[in-house]
């Protein structure tokens, strides 16, 4: 059977360094999956790990298990890991001397790493559970990724890391609309009008107040930052309020 042509595949390796616990690789797996990112790679030793330990934490994600590749654990298997990355960061919450002086947020990353998507992969490299990456790790990426977090316990999670990590590379490479966007003001404009159009079909307006209650409307709607959708709903709302209350559709 051929390939799925929804499934969305980011351009992107998750590269582990050294872990440790079994369960969150299977962890890792599930929240990469999730976010359409299936190139998991670790500068680790196989046989170390327990696949079963892996295949129950990683639920319907074992395929990323199963297709990682997997390099030297030193620094020198870290750089054979990254060799095909057009750009690659190292996440971390310790800054300073002899480590990258400044990190980037996940969403600055994610854009530029967009950028560079293109031309090839982009890899987000991870250190060992307790211990994070190492200075000479962190000097093998390119760029360093800093996680915002609570100053007063701002340990992650492994997976919970690559969770927040591809979900912000999903946002910026999907390219879809999604969430909530307001109309323009241009729109709203419009749209009191035919409101206010229909109000005072029905006589509710003395004249002198039609100016000052579109206004009014104007500020309300604007301030809620309604859809298109919410703005034609009210639209069609007052026409047939006008329609009941005058008996008639309004003249063409």
């Amino acid at each position: 059977m051929g390939e799925n042509p929804s499934v969305i595949r980011l351009p992107c390796a998750i590269i582990l360094c050294r872990p440790e616990e079994s369960g969150n690789i299977g962890s890792v797996c599930r929240a990469m999956k999730t976010m359409g990112c299936y190139d998991l790679r670790v500068v680790g030793d196989r046989d170390r790990y327990d696949e079963e330990r892996i295949r129950i934490m990683s639920v319907h994600a074992f395929d990323v298990w199963e297709s990682a590749r997997f390099f030297p654990p030193d620094p020198d298997g870290l750089s054979a890991a990254l060799a095909d990355c057009a750009v690659s960061a190292g996440t971390t919450r310790r800054m300073g001397q002899k480590r990258k002086s400044w990190g980037m947020t996940p969403g600055q990353f994610a854009r530029l790493a967009r950028e560079a998507g293109s031309s090839g992969t982009v890899g987000v490299v991870f250190g060992n559970e307790r211990t994070g990456l190492t200075d000479e790790e962190l000097e093998r990426c390119a760029l360093a990724v800093n996680i915002p977090s609570n100053p007063d316990f701002p340990s992650l999670n492994l997976s919970h890391a690559v969770q927040i990590m591809t979900y912000t590379l999903f946002r910026e490479f999907d390219g879809k609309k999604r969430g909530y966007e307001p109309v323009t003001l241009e729109r709203l404009g419009e749209g009191v009008d035919s409101i206010s159009a229909h109000i005072d079909r029905m006589g509710l307006y003395r004249k002198p107040g039609l100016e000052g209650n579109a206004r009014f409307l104007q500020g309300i709607l604007a301030r809620a930052q309604v859809s298109e959708g919410e703005l034609a709903k009210l639209e069609k709302l007052f026409q047939r309020m006008s329609w009941v209350k005058t008996g008639s559709a309004p003249d063409k």
